[in-house]
C-alpha cells in the first residue's frame, strides 16, 4: 500500500435522499396544519350578554360549556326580544368558578377563537380566558 487512506465512501442513493426530504416535508407541513387547525387564535373579542347556562360535562373529559344569550333589541323590562345564542368552552378553573357565579347576569366575556375543537379543550371553538359583570344602571 502506498499509504492512502482506503475508506470506503458510502453515498445515499437519489431514491433515498428524495424520501428522506419527502417525509421531512410531510411532517414539516403536518405540524403546521396542527397548530394552525388547533393552537392558532383565528379571533378574539368580546361578547356581551345574559349568562344563561353554565355546566361541567363529559364522559372522557370534563369540560366546562357555556351559554350567553346576546340580546340586540331589550324591552323595559330588561327582557331579550331579538337574540341569538353564544357557545362558550373555559378551560381555567378560576375562569370557571366566577361564571359558575354568575348565571342569570348580565356579562362580558373575553375569547379567543381557534379554528378547531379539541375534546380536552371544550366542544366550541371559543374558548373564554376573562369575565366582568355588568353592572345594572
Amino acid at each position: 500500500m502506498d499509504g492512502q487512506n482506503t475508506e470506503k465512501v458510502t453515498r445515499k442513493s437519489p431514491f433515498r435522499r428524495f424520501l428522506t426530504t419527502l417525509t421531512v416535508v410531510i411532517i414539516l407541513a403536518l405540524g403546521g396544519f396542527i397548530y394552525w387547525k388547533y393552537y392558532f387564535t383565528y379571533s378574539e373579542g368580546n361578547r356581551t350578554g345574559l349568562l344563561q347556562k353554565f355546566s361541567h360535562k363529559g364522559t372522557i373529559f370534563k369540560t366546562y360549556e357555556g351559554e350567553l344569550i346576546l340580546s340586540s333589541i331589550r324591552s323595559s323590562g330588561n327582557i331579550a326580544l331579538a337574540s341569538e345564542k353564544f357557545f362558550f368552552s373555559v378551560r381555567e378553573d378560576p375562569t370557571a368558578k366566577k361564571l359558575e357565579n354568575l348565571q342569570g347576569h348580565f356579562v362580558t366575556v373575553h375569547y379567543k377563537m381557534k379554528n378547531g375543537t379539541l375534546p380536552w379543550r371544550g366542544d366550541s371553538p371559543y374558548l373564554v380566558d376573562s369575565v366582568e359583570l355588568i353592572k345594572n344602571d
